[in-house]
């Protein structure tokens, strides 16, 4: 998480070295300078001019000008200095006497100390305060996508359950009399599919077809498998209710199911339930499909014993 924060920090300071309200707002004389160090000090002396100074886990001592100043879990010391900006993320940060930063310091958990006539004029900014206000403006979009894509995925199934249901429950079949094979196939099918996709790649006349294998055949054949499990859950429930009627499509099942495995993917550790599912139907799907493919029939078929001719 420190590692997440420390980057995110890094990058937004680039960004804003280089954006033309900051240059506009710093007097130094841009000369393109950077300096970076990690684990390490760093010392810029006065009358020398710097664009960018980033220190991960060590101490920056300034004494000239710099536009754009981060420290990461470290220490930065100006004395008699000129800033533009300066980003601190959980850093001391010590403004000695006659330091002028005419941007912001922008902080997270990092105390400032101002000594004599240091002055900030953009005043001293937590970045916890920003941090909160995106958090509060993303996580509505984010749970509206979540349910969004959740509601997707139930009509995917319900076109499934209605479209193909002879074919689910032949998969459904072979997740519950070949459980291993159904799991092994599918951990296979993880790893070779983009493989081959990756070889075929290579060559110009197979990319087309890797591309289509890559980003088309594998993630439909994925998702189709989601499904199934998510229908073979629903049956699997259904069935352990007493009185349960057979359905010859599975509508329910796939509603009942398919929710649960979505809802029980958003929580951290047993989020593994839903993804132990998946392989278990995408390995059924390619049973299926290979049974298919090399008998001529569409999964496990019931065949109706001939009348008796009459005496």
């Amino acid at each position: 998480m420190r590692r997440i924060v420390a980057i995110a920090a890094i990058l937004a300071a680039a960004l804003l070295a280089f954006a033309p309200v900051a240059l506009a707002a710093d007097p130094a004389t841009s000369d393109g300078r950077v300096l970076v160090s990690v684990r390490g000090d760093v010392t810029l002396p006065a009358g020398e001019t710097a664009d960018t100074v980033v220190v991960v886990d060590g101490a920056a001592t300034i004494a000239g000008d710099v536009k754009t100043l981060v420290v990461i879990e470290g220490s930065a010391t100006l004395d008699g200095a000129h800033a533009g900006t300066i980003w601190a993320v959980r850093s001391d940060i010590e403004l000695g006497p006659d330091t002028v930063v005419s941007g912001e310091v922008v902080t997270l958990d990092s105390p400032v100390h101002q000594v004599g006539n240091a002055t900030v004029q953009g005043g001293v900014t937590d970045m916890a305060g920003r941090l909160f206000a995106l958090g509060a403006f993303l996580a509505p979009a984010v749970l509206l996508f979540w349910f969004g894509a959740g509601l997707a995925t139930l009509v995917a199934g319900l076109l499934l359950a209605g479209l193909a249901s002879r074919q689910v429950r032949s998969a459904e079949l072979v997740i519950t009399r070949e459980p291993v094979a159904a799991f092994l196939v599918g951990l296979v099918g993880l790893i070779v599919f983009p493989i081959v996709a990756v070889l075929l790649m290579v060559t110009i006349v197979g990319a087309p077809l890797g591309l289509g294998v890559m980003f088309l055949l594998w993630p439909l054949l994925a998702y189709v498998g989601y499904l199934v499990a998510g229908i073979f859950v629903g049956e699997w429930l259904l069935d352990r209710s007493p009185g349960a009627p057979v359905r010859e499509r599975p509508y329910l099942a796939a509603v009942i199911g398919l929710v649960v495995l979505q809802l029980i993917g958003i929580v951290p550790v047993v989020g593994i339930v839903s993804a132990i599912a998946s392989v278990f139907g995408f390995g059924a799907v390619l049973v299926l499909g290979w049974r298919t493919l090399t008998s001529g029939r569409a999964g496990t078929q019931v065949v109706a014993a001939p009348a008796p001719l009459p005496g």
